[in-house]
């Protein structure tokens, strides 16, 4: 049980979040600004993005950055681009939330499209990777850094290669954990489980959102480990059950 979230502060962190224009991306950022962080909001949709940076604005947030950027896309070179942007406008970073995904298709090995495959993978394993080694030297820069993972733990039938590359990305968090053990950086999962968001109604769309919990539930618990005060805990995977 992990108490006294409502109290976490986040002045003068710098916290990038991919993902941040809708669903748990944006009740993060929205959650950090008004914890006192200044949030670089990642995303491809530019008017998603422009949203939460006025809902910060308005809400007498710090005023957040916009980064426009498409990880199914992205070349190395726009990691390297990434990397010098965020050095150049803050010096540093404190925190990395990898939060972005996508779903691409519910379809049996079997018949599952090649091409598909190599792109869902991009997104949700080959991306966080890429992001988190462009970002690292920056966030040890950090007095305490935090990497943190949205996980989904999908490994039945018909999840294809959003399965695969999610528990793929857990095992990057654990090995990555073990690495910097003694660096200040802390590297943590959360599986808030269902979730009220578009991906969710994608994956089920028999399903009644509104049985499911919003996003802004679930956000203190990213929180938490974006704040990078974990008392030590790196390499674990939280659930809500950590949260109560």
């Amino acid at each position: 049980m992990i108490n006294n979230i409502d109290q976490i502060k986040l002045d003068d962190r710098i916290i990038l979040i991919t993902g941040a224009g809708d669903g748990i991306g944006k009740a993060v950022s929205l959650d950090c600004a008004k914890r006192g962080a200044t949030v670089i909001l990642l995303g491809k949709t530019i008017h998603k993005l422009e949203s939460v940076y006025d809902e910060i604005v308005a809400a007498g947030g710090a005023e957040p950055a916009i980064y426009p950027m498409d990880l199914g896309g992205a070349s190395a070179d726009d990691y390297d681009d990434l990397h010098d942007n965020i050095e150049k406008e803050f010096g540093r970073l404190d925190a990395l939330f990898n939060n972005a995904g996508w779903l691409g298709a519910s379809t049996p090995m079997d018949i599952f499209d090649t091409e598909l495959w190599y792109r869902v993978m991009q997104v949700n394993l080959n991306a966080p990777f890429l992001l988190t080694k462009a970002c690292l030297p920056l966030i040890r820069k950090s007095s305490h850094g935090a990497i943190v993972f949205t996980a989904d733990a999908k490994t039945s039938a018909y999840w294809g290669a959003y399965g695969v590359a999610k528990s793929g990305m857990e095992t990057l968090m654990t090995i990555l954990a073990d690495e910097l053990e003694s660096k200040n950086i802390m590297v943590n999962a959360f599986d808030p489980g269902p979730v009220r968001t578009s991906f969710r109604t994608r994956a089920f769309p028999a399903e009644n959102p509104q049985e499911l919990n919003k996003p802004e539930f679930v956000s203190g618990g990213f929180v938490y480990l974006i704040s990078g005060d974990t008392e030590g805990v790196t390499g674990k995977t939280f659930t809500l059950e950590d949260f109560k």
